[in-house]
């Protein structure tokens, strides 16, 4: 499988004839609002799984499902139905007042498993923390739940296909249960420190692989670009990339744009 990073949680997933991306959001940094996943590799998604509702993860996810006619699968937290119909939460919208159909629709709770177009499918807990922001000397906090946009919909996926499978966490907290889980690749955040409570740290997420025991661990979600800060959710890649391998596992940082085969 060919792995591919795009910053932030975005990846793209290949092996086969299946392309698959996570989370085709946008780049929230003032001076370069663009969508993370390249628009050229749009037409030839697959499939397009969305772990929750933030920018970053959500912003492109219609479009590019509209230009590659994908299969999207997301956790039935970031939809509702109404009259009858079951909705996804609008990717732009003003929290939760927007909400649309997307065709090829496949919604999932924890446990839940499927294969969608030769792609297995495991939906997977995972908590999206509290966010604490510090902006121009104000601090905007979000504590995620039914009625708030932070978070919304939050799950993580276990993802088989081409011989791999591949744990994806999204944003969330370490959680103990995922002892019970395995994989041969884990891509989860680091970049929880300080006031960026809403994932885990580099800590806990060497814990995390603990639990789970992947053959290779990617990290993600941690010195980005946000606002008008070039470098935010700061995290010590290297220090990671050592707790993992003293663990026996492999450890691979990529920046955006670079890929790697396993």
């Amino acid at each position: 499988m060919k792995i591919t990073y795009y910053g932030y949680n975005a990846f793209l997933l290949e092996a086969g004839g299946a392309r698959l991306a996570i989370d085709p959001g946008q780049n929230l940094w003032l001076f370069q609002l663009r969508s993370l996943i390249p628009k050229s590799e749009w037409p030839s998604l697959t499939h397009v799984v969305i772990t929750h509702g933030d920018p970053d993860h959500h912003w492109q996810s219609d479009r590019v499902a509209k230009v590659s006619g994908a299969q999207v699968i997301c956790g039935r937290g970031l939809t509702r139905v109404v009259d009858g119909q079951r909705l996804v939460v609008h990717p732009r919208g003003r929290g939760l007042s927007k909400w649309m159909r997307y065709d090829n629709l496949h919604t999932m709770e924890v446990g839940e498993s499927a294969v969608v177009d030769g792609v297995a499918i495991e939906a997977v807990r995972s908590v999206h923390g509290a966010i604490a922001i510090p902006i121009l000397g104000f601090t905007i906090r979000a504590e995620p739940g039914p009625d708030e946009r932070v978070g919304l919909g939050s799950m993580g996926f276990k993802i088989s296909f081409g011989g791999t499978s591949v744990i994806n966490l999204g944003d969330s907290v370490l959680l103990p249960e995922w002892k019970d889980l395995s994989a041969d690749v884990l891509i989860l955040p680091i970049g929880g420190l300080g006031q960026c409570t809403w994932t885990m740290d580099v800590d806990k997420a060497i814990e995390a692989a603990r639990l789970i025991a992947p053959r290779y661990v990617i990290p993600c979600h941690y010195n980005l670009p946000f606002l008008w800060k070039r470098n935010f959710a700061v995290a010590d890649d290297q220090r990671y990339s050592k707790g993992i391998e003293k663990l026996g596992f492999n450890c691979t940082i990529l920046e955006p744009g670079e890929s790697t085969q396993v």
